[in-house]
């Protein structure tokens, strides 16, 4: 169950003004039609999360105990810096009427699907599996954070999002990454 709650809390913070979560705006007053948004935004979630969730417990097949700890603290750390760093949202405009002809559930799907590739949440749950041995509650975790993050994003639009901190969101999750890094190594290396 921790890694469940600490997954959850982890993305939800990574995807407050991350790109996906800009897209999920965007999407929303392109299209003004909730569900089908965030079904395609869910399942989209949940096939993007379970392969980088597998990804990250295969790695801890491949590679020693000692590699992978000093790969996924690093990771993390490096994780910590670029929350940091904001995400700016390159010009959607043009994709979304590139696949709004597959409608609103396929060109959801399909742009958050690509979005979520590389982008820090996908990494934080290829991290996340990995250090905690949890395919099944990093992955629900991971994607409970994403539809926490964009549901309202999705229902208020851009109307809240400039009143939200969130120079201070990415602060609070830099600091958590951080944290999970340094800890990764005191637990390898302490206990």
């Amino acid at each position: 169950m921790y890694e469940f709650l600490l997954s959850t809390g982890i993305v939800a913070l990574a995807e407050m003004g991350d790109k996906t979560q800009l897209l999920a705006l965007l999407l929303a007053a392109r299209f003004k039609k909730p569900a089908p948004i965030l079904i395609a935004i869910l399942l989209a979630t949940i096939v993007n999360h379970g392969v980088s969730a597998a990804l990250g417990q295969w790695v801890t097949n491949v590679l020693s105990p000692e590699i992978l700890v000093w790969i996924l603290a690093v990771g993390f750390i490096a994780m910590a810096a670029w929350m940091l760093v904001p995400d700016e949202l390159d010009d959607e405009s043009g994709n979304i009427q590139k696949w709004q002809k597959y409608g609103v559930f396929g060109a959801t799907f399909v742009l958050f699907f690509l979005a979520e590739i590389g982008d820090k949440t996908q990494i934080a749950t290829v991290a996340l599996a990995a250090r905690f041995d949890s395919l099944w509650w990093v992955m629900a975790g991971t994607t409970l954070g994403m539809m926490l993050a964009n549901a309202p994003a999705v229902f208020i639009g851009d109307k809240l999002s400039n009143r939200l901190p969130i120079a201070l969101i990415h602060k609070i999750g830099a600091a958590i990454f951080l944290v999970i890094g340094v800890a990764t190594l005191l637990q390898f290396y302490l206990f």
